[in-house]
């Protein structure tokens, strides 16, 4: 696939009965990571903070804030940890995992947020689960939600109007792959 004009091949892994997604992981690839970052700048609405879940997007997150100067980005966590104070915390499902899970906002950072303008980034867009569960931490911390981007949109969500994305990403049936 092409993406932020590189190009890169990706595995497929089954999801359900006959159905699979393409694994799209930037974590090790610098390359891609800061020429997605460059591209999604151009096409996103201002901000005040970058917010990010955690894992496969800090990357991104910390690329894009780097390259705009921010002095920095904020991250949802998996779990709470014992340096975190009056987290907000919401639940949500991902087509990537298995069980439900969970984001926590730090408290300091959630202070951070109040009144301010919120840019939702993620690798990838599939359900909107993550992405849904970050704006209701931002929500809940008094934050405004201005855009929510990612590099890209798999299945349906590139059909979605309120989504900024570099490329879309097909979801792939067993007549479509070689196993």
């Amino acid at each position: 696939m092409n993406v932020a004009g590189l190009e890169r091949r990706l595995p497929f892994f089954p999801i359900d009965d006959g159905m699979y997604i393409a694994g799209f992981v930037m974590m090790g690839d610098v390359e891609l990571t800061v020429r997605s970052a460059r591209e999604l700048l151009k096409i996103c609405p201002e901000y005040d903070f970058i917010v990010t879940p955690e894992t496969k997007s800090i990357p991104l997150a910390m690329e894009m804030a780097r390259q705009r100067g921010d002095a920095s980005y904020i991250v949802a966590r998996k779990q709470a940890k014992v340096y975190m104070r009056d987290s907000l915390h919401v639940g949500l499902k991902s087509i990537t995992t298995q069980s439900e899970q969970s984001l926590y906002l730090d408290g300091k950072d959630a202070d951070m947020l109040k009144n301010r303008r919120a840019l939702l980034v993620d690798d990838v867009i599939s359900t909107g689960g993550s992405l849904a569960a970050l704006e209701r931490l931002v929500q809940m911390a008094g934050g405004n939600v201005v855009g929510r981007a990612a590099v890209l949109a798999e299945g349906e969500a590139a059909d979605r109007e309120d989504i900024i994305f570099l490329a879309p990403l097909p979801l792939f049936t067993a007549a479509d792959v070689e196993i």
